[in-house]
């Protein structure tokens, strides 16, 4: 389902109403260029989770991560400057992938779509031994960020994920929803 953003609000209301229909060890992958919401995006799912802490681009850290007050953790991935699955394997993260007491954003999920595609096992590549997290039926949840105009954003959602959002188009008045964000 496409919705269209043309605000940060907008884009913070969808990431919060998306939050509130994952269950643990979900990934969400946000594919899209530069500057096309997917932080803002990920601040919006936070803040569903209960986090109020700031919540920033972890572009140079790799990782952000956050203990929700229900005690579940929302991990927040930058994988911009990493060069693949090698060097993601690196940094550790399979801890951060489907965990079980988790729900992980994972920003340029690209980079890594071979770990994204099948749970991890415990033979690493080239012979190396790595650990597998604990893990349950892997679901990611994949979301797409397009510039339509230079105030305007698509974002494309399952639609397995959209009940309760309103279709909209390019002349949209700018309302993500049918009623309030809960």
């Amino acid at each position: 389902m496409d919705i269209h953003s043309t605000s940060e609000r907008d884009t913070l209301a969808v990431g919060e109403a998306l939050a509130r229909r994952l269950a643990p060890g979900t990934v969400v992958g946000l594919y899209g260029d530069l500057g096309t919401g997917k932080t803002v995006m990920a601040r919006g799912m936070a803040r569903a989770l209960g986090i109020t802490e700031p919540v920033v681009s972890p572009t140079f850290m790799i990782v952000q991560e956050y203990r929700t007050p229900a005690g579940l953790w929302f991990y927040h991935l930058d994988l911009y400057r990493i060069d693949g699955v090698e060097a993601a394997l690196g940094f550790g993260i399979e801890e951060f992938l489907f965990a079980p007491d988790s729900i992980t954003a994972v920003e340029w999920p690209e980079r890594i779509a071979a770990l994204l595609e099948a749970p991890p096992t415990r033979e690493g590549q080239a012979g190396r031994e790595r650990p597998t997290p604990a893990l349950v039926l892997p679901r990611v949840v994949p979301v797409y960020f397009e510039h339509v105009e230079a105030d305007r954003r698509r974002i494309r959602i399952p639609a397995e994920f959209a009940v309760g959002f309103k279709r909209t188009d390019r002349k949209a008045s700018g309302r993500v929803f049918e009623g309030k964000p809960g």
